[in-house]
Order: structure tokens, then C-alpha cells, then sequence
């Protein structure tokens, strides 16, 4: 058996379970320290980005969103999918933020990087600041769910507590307040928008090509 930290961790065995329109569910058979096997159950996703849209007054614009799979409406961030082949990660942010809330930014910056849930999911979701706030059309004829949005500004600060306390549970937009926070404190610096991005699934995208 290796050192602790040492270990290969292979795939014995793969199988695909569903492949649906925006994830994707296989097994995989996990080579386990001492050489025995486990089955791992495995989400595909494309990966996704988030906008901490900051405005003069520094206040953060979320949405209140139907989740199916929550029965409810969550205070998030303006998101999406990274499904376009070849679009930059920071310009599907640009979209997005349009898209959802009708705005446009003068500035971007990245703030974080969040795995949503790595013990079953390969998502991850990079979120960007973006501050310089303008107002730009915003077109939600057939959007599903998203022509359901509220849309409503909350002072940094309370979004903070808001997060502490329970009412804001969504894991990225929890991650990406306290990381806008500690910016704006000063105790930590973003980074620029072409950062690297090690962490970007790949898997599920490649599905479709």
C-alpha cells in the first residue's frame, strides 16, 4: 500500500447511465488503496459561471429563482451554463448577465472558483466581479423559468449576512459573496479574467462535440 497522498486513484471500469441535455450520469469502478475496487457514481456537467455584478453603491445584484429540485425560489447570482463551444468563459459571463438582468460591465475581474459538490459532481463554476453597472435590453420571452426571475439589489454587507445566516444557500453565490467581501476589505485580490482554469470539467462537453 503507498504513503498516504500517494495513491493512484484509476478507473477499472466505466458506464454510462444517462446522458441527458445538460449532465450526465456514469459509474466508475475506482482502483482503492490496498488494490480492492469501489463504484463511484459520477455527475458530468459542462461547468458553469456567475457574475457578482457590483454596482457604485456597492450593492450586489441577485435573482430569486424557481430550483426544481429544491421546491423553491433561491437568492443566487446571475449564472450559466459554459455550453458554447469556443465562447470564452468571462464572454458567457457578459451574456449572461445581459440575458438575466439586463446589464453590462465596464470591468471584470476574476473572484473564485467553486466546485459545487465534488463528491458526486464534476461541476465547477468560476465566478467574475463585474462593476461599471449600465442598463442594457434584457429579453426573457420563452425562458422558462428565467422569465420568473426577481431581480433586486442587496448591500454587500447583508448579502454577507444573509448568507451566515441561512438565507442565502446557494453554494456558489454563498462562496462568491464572502470572496467579494474579503476584495472589497481588502484582504484578498482577484484575479485577471484569462487566469487559468485547471478545475474546468471536460468531460461532458466533449460528449458533444
Amino acid at each position: 500500500m503507498t504513503e498516504p497522498g500517494g495513491h493512484e486513484f484509476t478507473i477499472a471500469s466505466t458506464k454510462d447511465i444517462h446522458i441527458g441535455r445538460v449532465v450526465g450520469l456514469r459509474l466508475d469502478e475506482v482502483v482503492m488503496p490496498g488494490g480492492g475496487t469501489a463504484y463511484r457514481e459520477v455527475v458530468e456537467h459542462y461547468g458553469a459561471v456567475a457574475v457578482v455584478a457590483l454596482d457604485n453603491d456597492e450593492n450586489i445584484v441577485m435573482i430569486h429563482q424557481y430550483r426544481h429540485p429544491m421546491g423553491g425560489r433561491l437568492w443566487e447570482l446571475p449564472a450559466g451554463l459554459v455550453d458554447v463551444a469556443d465562447e470564452h468563459p468571462v464572454d458567457t459571463a457578459r451574456r449572461e448577465l445581459a440575458e438575466e438582468v439586463g446589464l453590462a460591465a465596464g470591468s471584470w475581474e476574476l473572484l473564485v472558483d467553486v466546485a459545487a459538490s465534488p463528491g458526486f459532481t464534476d461541476e465547477v463554476v468560476r465566478v467574475y466581479l463585474a462593476e461599471d453597472l449600465s442598463e442594457v435590453d434584457r429579453d426573457v420571452a420563452g425562458a422558462d423559468e428565467e422569465a420568473d426571475l426577481v431581480v433586486r439589489r442587496f448591500p454587500l454587507a447583508e448579502t454577507v449576512r444573509m448568507a451566515l445566516a441561512g438565507e442565502i444557500v446557494n453554494g456558489t453565490a454563498v462562496g462568491a459573496v464572502l470572496a467579494a467581501h474579503a476584495v472589497l476589505t481588502g484582504a484578498a485580490a482577484t484575479r485577471p479574467v484569462d487566469a487559468p482554469w485547471p478545475s474546468r470539467p471536460h468531460s461532458f462537453a466533449a460528449r458533444q462535440r
